[in-house]
């Protein structure tokens, strides 16, 4: 093939491009000479690496002290431009000896397919709900040619999504003291993985609530179920990373969540679900008297302040104790955390008196994860539930913490200290 010296192609190109205008459209010419422009472009830098490698121009010849090797023609390649497909001619290099075969760096970069915003792109649908196998068949629909290979493959695409690992592991390290965290908020979800048939193992989620309003994921992990030793261990963890003492812990009624969590941060006030408290309360009263047993639990949840839900909820207690034995024993249990987002200011009893946090999240990974009947292995679990969990709470608006609000908490936290030191005076006493 004649090659033209690379001082000289740009010129020419000029020239051909000057003499196409005289007798076409310019709009009709654009796509095609910024196709030939990108070509002579791209063989000017492969060809000035190539002359780098070797150490001398095109057509000299190589001392004797230089650098093995020479050039051995080219081969016709092409990249994928937004223009289209650009057929690139690639010098080849022979005869380097120790030196090891020649690799363009360049045409590694040029000629790869897979680029960093293709690899961008399948995370973020991987991430939000398309399967390995969806990936592959839209990349493929998508492709300029489609009876070409396609852009990536489903086991391509599963080895670009372990970039979701390796985010997980950073999230699971990360220190948390910078977070001045203030309502904490803890439950689990249930996934079915392939490895273990029959079994579903218990994701447990730690959310907070931040002075700052913010709302943030703080770990998850796995456990085969919601023991106490599980919660321990994932509570540990953030321990361990520098969390500050949260000003209050909502979990559901689970026991071993509510063990390990007084065992954990006995000084903040555990918060009891009234989602699952009512459902539970609810669960055990006849049909016929649903809706006013209802109405009466939201009179109590919904009190102005923590004295007047007391003595709604004893009020309660005491009239029905006779008739609804079930219900009213479940209401009684664990009553004092189940009316403690009432000693809390206002403004905020609504978002801390439930799981919500919590229960929103799992709606978006359910979302994502139906998909997938089973998850081979804990590994392709973790990543996505945090991938999910993670790209939700980006989407969040925060809560507002107002001056009014600041001063209650600060009332609140002034009780507590004093609580606290009066049981520490009983105890060494």
């Amino acid at each position: 093939m004649d090659r033209i010296l690379d001082s000289d192609r740009l010129a020419q190109v000029g020239r051909e491009l000057r003499q196409e205008l005289a007798s076409s459209n310019a709009s009709e010419l654009a796509g095609d000479w910024v196709r030939r422009a990108a070509r002579v472009m791209a063989e000017q830098m492969l060809s000035a690496e190539v002359d780098e490698a070797l150490g001398r121009d095109s057509y000299q010849r190589r001392d004797d002290e230089g650098p093995a090797g020479y050039r051995n023609g080219y081969k016709r390649r092409a990249i994928r431009t937004a223009e289209g497909k650009v057929a690139v001619d690639v010098p080849q290099v022979r005869g380097r000896g120790d030196a090891g075969p020649y690799r363009s760096a360049l045409w590694q970069a040029l000629g790869s397919r897979r680029s960093p915003a293709l690899e961008k792109l399948a995370v973020e649908m991987y991430a939000r709900g398309l399967s390995t196998r969806d990936i592959e068949d839209l990349l493929k629909e998508l492709s300029d040619d489609p009876d070409e290979q396609t852009l990536l493959s489903k086991s391509a695409v599963s080895r670009v999504t372990e970039v979701l690992w390796e985010e997980f592991e950073a999230f699971a390290k990360r220190d948390l003291s910078g977070f001045d965290v203030v309502y904490l908020f803890c439950d689990a979800v249930y996934e079915s993985l392939r490895q273990q048939a029959g079994c579903r193992q218990a994701i447990l989620v730690t959310w907070a609530i931040c002075s700052d309003g913010s709302k943030v994921l703080l770990h998850l992990s796995l456990g085969s179920k919601e023991s106490s030793d599980a919660w321990l261990e994932h509570l540990r963890s953030v321990v361990s990373r520098n969390l500050p003492v949260p000003l209050t812990v909502t979990t559901d009624g689970a026991p071993g969540l509510i063990r390990a969590v007084e065992a954990m941060w006995p000084e903040s006030e555990r918060v009891r679900c009234w989602f699952h408290k009512m459902q539970n309360v609810l669960d055990k009263v006849p049909d016929a008297m649903r809706e006013p047993i209802k109405r009466l639990l939201q009179d109590v949840r919904d009190a102005p302040d923590h004295e007047t839900g007391t003595a709604r909820a004893r009020a309660l207690i005491e009239r029905y104790e006779r008739e609804l034995p079930g219900a009213t024993a479940c209401l009684a249990e664990d009553l004092e955390a189940t009316l403690a987002h009432l000693k809390l200011p206002s403004l905020h009893q609504r978002m801390i008196r439930t799981t919500n946090l919590c229960e929103r999240s799992f709606v978006e990974e359910r979302r994502r994860s139906k998909v997938i009947p089973h998850f081979f292995d804990e590994r392709s679990c973790l990543k996505l539930v945090f991938a999910t969990l993670w790209r939700a709470s980006q989407r969040w608006r925060g809560v507002r913490f107002t001056e009014m609000e600041k001063k209650q908490l600060a009332a609140y936290i002034r009780v507590r200290q004093a609580m606290g030191k009066k049981v520490r005076d009983l105890q060494a006493a």
